[in-house]
């Protein structure tokens, strides 16, 4: 009976662990999704009835029917941006809950990664396997390149740059941050201009296929309009989603995750526990640069020509989207990410169309991204998924 009761609460255990586990690694998809969708419906929803209310307005065309016609695909447009800069964002996000520190270098370690694939693919391209090569061997090759360049890089910056800093006051090691991320981009500069690849540099890729159709959305005169998604930027959201869940994994699973949680709650006490302090941040520059390093050959490929100034901006929105989200929060970096992208694409695709045309919403898609950041600060500093923390005295 002793050895039965033993056994039925093993088993017991070994379902709690793995609920725990099915929790811990695919729970943050489901946020992930349900934010997806929220925000899609909720977009949606504003501009349908945006066009409701100015339709009787506009005689040159009928606003509601160019709204929902182009919907679809401009909801397709701002999933993929909003992964761009999740796959960025984990990268500040991973730094900041260990040290609370904001890598404001992380945009050019992105750059550094998109150049390590245009490095990559232009030799494969003058030694003739570029078309020749399987693509789907291509971009594993080149991102696995690319997360090493950029880990090596992001560990090599913590110990010479940041290493020394980590006492002073924050404002020191921010501004250390600064001149690395324009030494990074002049340096890359410096090597792109002299090695022959261009200060534009091209990102040559085999041939991925055509665009993925999902369906046929109808016009005037029964003519259609395709709503498609390209094979690059599919990869791009494939790739985020395995990124987010072995992130995952890593953090609330393994016995390196839990070093890397000890070392986030209370570096002291974590060193008292034979935690080697040191080795725990610099692995943890390493997983974030290397996730900014896999961001930037995906970004590279997508657009095909890069340049060394290519980090700043997205770099800029990805520390937009891990506040928004909740920075510190691994699930919030993909939320806050997700979010802006739709509202970036939602503003640059219907400003225009809701002023006639006096106002490109490509041209004010970045205010939206930076209005957001003053108002989350203002309004909630803690992001979509963050907790509010108080200071006992």
């Amino acid at each position: 009976m002793a050895v039965e009761a033993t056994t039925g609460s093993e088993l017991v255990i070994g379902r709690r662990s793995f609920r725990s586990f099915m929790s811990d690694v695919f729970g943050p998809l489901l946020q992930v999704f349900l934010f997806v969708l929220g925000s899609a419906v909720v977009l949606g929803g504003i501009v349908v009835l945006l066009a409701l209310a100015l339709r009787g307005t506009r005689t040159d065309i009928d606003l509601l029917q160019g709204t929902i016609t182009i919907l679809p695909q401009v909801i397709i447009d701002g999933l993929v941006r909003g992964f761009l800069y999740a796959t960025i964002a984990l990268g500040y996000t991973m730094v900041y809950g260990v040290l609370e520190f904001i890598n404001f270098a992380h945009g050019e370690i992105f750059m550094v990664g998109a150049f390590t694939g245009a490095f990559f693919s232009a030799a494969l391209a003058s030694s003739g396997m570029l078309t020749t090569l399987s693509p789907i061997l291509f971009v594993i090759a080149a991102v696995l390149l690319g997360m090493a360049v950029s880990g090596l890089l992001a560990m090599s910056i913590e110990r010479v740059a940041y290493r020394p800093l980590r006492n002073a006051p924050r404002l020191v090691p921010l501004i250390s941050a600064i001149g690395v991320s324009l030494v990074l981009q002049d340096v890359m500069r410096m090597i792109a201009v002299n090695t022959g690849l261009g200060f534009n540099a091209q990102f040559r890729t085999p041939d991925l296929g055509q665009p993925l159709v999902l369906a046929q959305m109808p016009i005037a005169d029964e003519r259609t309009i395709p709503v498609s998604i390209d094979s690059r930027s599919l990869i791009f959201i494939v790739v985020a989603i395995l990124m987010l869940i072995g992130l995952n994994y890593l953090v609330n699973i393994t016995k390196l995750g839990k070093a890397i949680r000890a070392v986030a709650q209370d570096r002291p006490a974590a060193s008292l526990m034979g935690i080697d302090v040191n080795r725990v941040i610099a692995i943890t520059f390493l997983i974030g640069g290397a996730l900014g390093g896999a961001a930037g050959i995906l970004f590279g490929m997508r657009v095909g020509t890069i340049n060394p100034y290519v980090g700043f901006l997205p770099g800029l929105k990805a520390f937009t989207a891990a506040v928004l989200g909740g920075i510190g929060n691994i699930t919030g970096a993909m939320v806050g990410g997700i979010v802006l992208g739709f509202l970036e694409a939602f503003v640059a695709s219907y400003l225009s169309l809701f002023t006639r045309g006096q106002f490109s919403g490509a041209s004010y898609a970045d205010i939206v991204a930076f209005s957001i950041l003053i108002l989350i600060l203002i309004f909630r500093p803690s992001g979509l998924l963050g907790e509010v923390v108080t200071q006992k005295v």
